[in-house]
């Protein structure tokens, strides 16, 4: 039986994680439009694990905030023990940054009436 997932919400955006407390030892960030906001972490979470998965004692963390401009996702996580600190962070960063996931994470968290969904 796999451990569930922890979502923490408050006024402005979430926070999903493997573990009750988010840390991140390694993260990179970036903007999007207004989305929801859980669909979203969910789906960069998903991929992030799929790209880290060899990165022995790693605890993915997705953070989502509401901004003026849309919103701003920081992504990384925990990792027990040593591990390449650049190395991972550019391979985050290059993650949040690729323009075929960016566009399907943007088509499945499109908002519905207008409304931001969380």
């Amino acid at each position: 039986m796999s451990k569930p997932w922890h979502i923490r919400r408050d006024a402005g955006g979430l926070t999903l994680s493997r573990q009750p407390v988010a840390q991140f030892d390694v993260s990179a960030s970036a903007g999007f439009p207004p989305l929801r906001m859980l669909r979203l972490a969910q789906m960069i979470r998903q991929d992030m694990w799929r790209r880290l998965q060899g990165l022995r004692g790693f605890s993915p963390v997705v953070q989502v905030r509401r901004g003026d401009d849309g919103l701003c996702v920081t992504a990384g996580g925990a990792v027990a023990g040593r591990f390449p600190k650049a190395h991972t962070e550019a391979q985050i960063d290059a993650l949040l940054h690729d323009p075929a996931l960016r566009a399907r994470w943007q088509r499945c968290a499109l908002l519905t009436h207008g409304k931001v969904l969380v």
